[in-house]
């Protein structure tokens, strides 16, 4: 195999890229490398994994005591309901960032499982990139982030916080209109000297702001760890 540290290395070469196969068929140093390094990222990835759950727990434990405290009492005010929107909002902006960071170990994990392991189990579907060495040496120099916030808050709200802020919301628009049947809605919704009807807009925009981070189509640049399929063809392929 070329030497690596030549400076006519082409990480695009065929037996550059395809040291699967050669890690398989003989005990090489870089195999021992290697091996290590992937330990090293799925470690890493597990570590910032747990920190994505952990803000994840702490966002449904306290939405779940506000809501508790919301409706313990009709003298409760509504507008607790709204620090709680607030509150998991800030817990939404922190496992963003988050998750930035995680999608940095994941992505090197799946660049080493997708053109490493992949090729020494079947080298016969070659690699996913050829120049993946490149690529990974490169992000090891100089290690950038992946994705950007705004993929990062929709994904964060589409697996998790807008079902969470969804109903912090419900339980708001409940707590104005059939919490207290006896008043009119939108004079229910005024906090302070602040009228309903600006409190009701503020929320309507903020939740709109929500659903187009959400839905609006962009490209995806995070590292896909599972691909569309019928799950039943695995059993099938054994």
């Amino acid at each position: 195999m070329t030497d690596s540290n030549s400076d006519e290395f082409d990480p695009t070469a065929p037996d550059q890229r395809e040291i699967g196969r050669e890690m398989v068929d003989d005990s090489t140093g870089l195999g021992s490398v290697m091996a290590h390094v992937y330990r090293g990222e799925i470690d890493r990835v597990g570590t910032w994994r747990e920190r994505l759950d952990e803000t994840t727990t702490w966002a449904v434990t306290l939405m779940a005591a506000i809501l508790t405290w919301a409706f313990s009492s009709p003298d409760n005010p509504h507008y607790i309901l709204l620090v709680g929107i607030l509150i998991v909002t800030i817990f939404l902006g922190i496992e963003a960032r988050r998750y930035r960071d995680y999608d940095v170990f994941r992505s090197r994990a799946r660049i080493i499982q997708e053109n490493l392991f992949a090729n020494a189990l079947d080298p016969s579907q070659g690699v996913e990139s050829h120049d993946w060495r490149a690529e990974l040496s490169r992000d090891y120099r100089r290690p950038t982030l992946k994705v950007s916030v705004y993929e990062a808050l929709a994904n964060r709200l589409r697996r998790v916080y807008l079902a969470l802020l969804s109903v912090l919301l419900v339980a708001w628009v409940f707590r104005i209109t059939a919490f207290a049947p006896r008043q009119d809605w939108l004079t229910t919704a005024e906090i302070a000297r602040i009228p309903g009807i600006a409190v009701v807009a503020v929320v309507g925009v903020f939740y709109v702001v929500l659903l187009g981070v959400t839905f609006w189509p962009h490209e995806r640049h995070a590292k896909g760890e599972f691909r569309e399929g019928d799950p039943d063809d695995w059993k099938e392929n054994r």
